[in-house]
C-alpha cells in the first residue's frame, strides 16, 4: 500500500523513526512547492550578501565580517522566521488540529519539522561559505567542528524562539508585521555592533545580550578568525540560555487549536 507521499510502504507505520522520515520528506516537498519560503530562506540572505559584497569589494577586512554576519542571519531566517510563519499558518488554517487527530505521534511530526529546518540551515550555510570562498576571498572554515557547534546551537535556539514567538501572533495576516518587528531590529543592532567598534555602549550591551550577535561572533571565529569553540564559551552560553528560554515557552505555550481572537 502506498504511503501519503506516493511511495511504497516501508517500515512499520507505527515506527516513530519511520514516521519522522515520512514527515520530513513531506516537509521537504511542501517547502519547495512554496516559492515565498524558498525566497526568504535562501535568496534573500544571498541578495544581502551580493549587494553588500559588491559595495565592500576591495576591503577584505569588511568582507571577513560580512560573510559570518550573513551566515548568522541565515540561521535566524531559516529557523526563527520560517517556523514562526509556518506554525501560525498551520495553526490558523486548522492543519495542526487535523494533524493532532491523526495517529501520527507528536514527536514524529516535530521531528520531521525540526529536520527540515536543520536541512535548510545546513544548505544555506554551505551556500554562504561557498560564496565567501569563491567570490569574496574567504578561505574554507579552518575550524569545521566549531562551525558545526555554533550552527547546531543556533538552530536549536532560534527554532525554539520561533515556535514560542508563534504563540503571541494572533492570526496569519499579522504574521509579517510581528516577525519583522523582531527580525529586522535584531539584525540591524547585531550587524551594526559587530561591524562597528564605535557603536554606543548601550547598543553593545543589547547586542551582546541577544542571541544573534554571539552567534555571529562564534561563526566569525570558526570561519575567519581561526578561533576554537572554547574561545567563545561566553557566546555559546548566551545562545544556550536563549535556547532554553525558547524551548520552554515553545512547549509550554504550544497550541494545536486556532486562535480565538
Amino acid at each position: 500500500m502506498p504511503d501519503a507521499l506516493g511511495g511504497a510502504t516501508g517500515p512499520s507505520p507505527t515506527n516513530p523513526v519511520a514516521l519522522t522520515w515520512r514527515q520530513y520528506r513531506l516537509e521537504r516537498r511542501m517547502f519547495w512547492r512554496n516559492p515565498s519560503a524558498a525566497f526568504f530562506n535562501f535568496l534573500l540572505p544571498l541578495l544581502f550578501l551580493a549587494g553588500a559584497g559588491a559595495i565592500l569589494t576591495g576591503s577584505q577586512s569588511d568582507l571577513n565580517r560580512l560573510v559570518p554576519s550573513i551566515a548568522g542571519m541565515s540561521v535566524m531566517s531559516t529557523t526563527f522566521t520560517a517556523l514562526a510563519y509556518n506554525i501560525v499558518f498551520l495553526r490558523e488554517r486548522g492543519v495542526l488540529k487535523r494533524i493532532r487527530g491523526t495517529p501520527l505521534p507528536t514527536i514524529s511530526y516535530f521531528g520531521g519539522v525540526a529536520a527540515n529546518a536543520v536541512t535548510n540551515t545546513a544548505l544555506q550555510i554551505a551556500i554562504v561559505v561557498g560564496a565567501g570562498r569563491v567570490f569574496f576571498g574567504i578561505g574554507w572554515p579552518p575550524h569545521v567542528a566549531t562551525l558545526i557547534v555554533f550552527v547546531l546551537v543556533g538552530v536549536v535556539c532560534f527554532a525554539g524562539l520561533g515556535v514560542a514567538f508563534a504563540h503571541v501572533i494572533p492570526n496569519f495576516e499579522s504574521t509579517a508585521a510581528y516577525v519583522n518587528a523582531v527580525f529586522l531590529p535584531v539584525v540591524f543592532v547585531s550587524f551594526f555592533v559587530f561591524d562597528s567598534s564605535s557603536a554606543p555602549g548601550f547598543l553593545k550591551t543589547i547586542a551582546d545580550a541577544l542571541p544573534l550577535k554571539p552567534l555571529i561572533d562564534g561563526l566569525s571565529g570558526a570561519m575567519v578568525a581561526h578561533a576554537h569553540t572554547t574561545g567563545h564559551l561566553d557566546a555559546l552560553a548566551v545562545i544556550g540560555l536563549w535556547g532554553v528560554f525558547g524551548l520552554y515557552f515553545a512547549v509550554r505555550g504550544f497550541s494545536w487549536e486556532q486562535s480565538r481572537t
